[in-house]
């Protein structure tokens, strides 16, 4: 096989296991109220080691701003998030789990120990770790990439954007 076969059949399975994900996810915590959206931006919030403006927390996942902006609203709503201010930015607010946030990210991932375990245990840890280091350098390139592009003027937004224009 050539490298960019091997490159796209990676794809493909991540986007398959995406897509999996999700639906896994939603059906893991629809009993708690949450979907795979919130749960995601509840644990991104529980793992990092400061309160994030809507904009990194985005930057983080690989979503859009305006995406992580809907879920974190929806959480506010609900109490499982609440923003204080930030210190850097006077308009772009921190989002900070609350006490019900926290206990719905622990029952999130209580919810979901039975898959995780027997995920671990068909593939086995190595293995997860292995494929953890393998994506983010796939990440890390793909981000890379994206920035130079964005550089050249030659983003897909940029192509989009000249052919509206047109």
């Amino acid at each position: 096989m050539t490298p960019g076969i091997d490159v796209r059949e990676l794809a493909l399975a991540v986007f398959a296991v995406n897509g999996q994900l999700i639906a896994s996810g939603n059906a893991i915590v629809a009993h708690l109220g949450l979907t795979s959206a919130g749960w995601q931006v509840l644990g991104a919030l529980r793992y990092t080691p400061e309160p994030l403006p809507t904009a990194s927390i985005a930057r983080n996942m690989g979503l859009t701003r305006q995406a992580v902006q809907r879920s974190v609203d929806l959480l506010a709503e609900r109490g499982l998030v609440a923003f204080t201010a930030n210190p850097h930015h006077r308009r772009a607010k921190l989002v900070v789990l609350t006490d019900a946030g926290r206990e719905a990210v622990a029952l999130a991932e209580q919810a979901a120990e039975p898959i995780d375990a027997a995920i671990a245990g068909r593939v086995g840890s190595r293995r997860i770790r292995d494929a953890v280091v393998t994506l983010q350098q796939v990440r890390d390139v793909l981000a890379e990439e994206l920035e130079r592009r964005s550089a050249d003027g030659d983003s897909a937004e940029y192509h989009m954007n000249k052919e509206a224009n047109e």
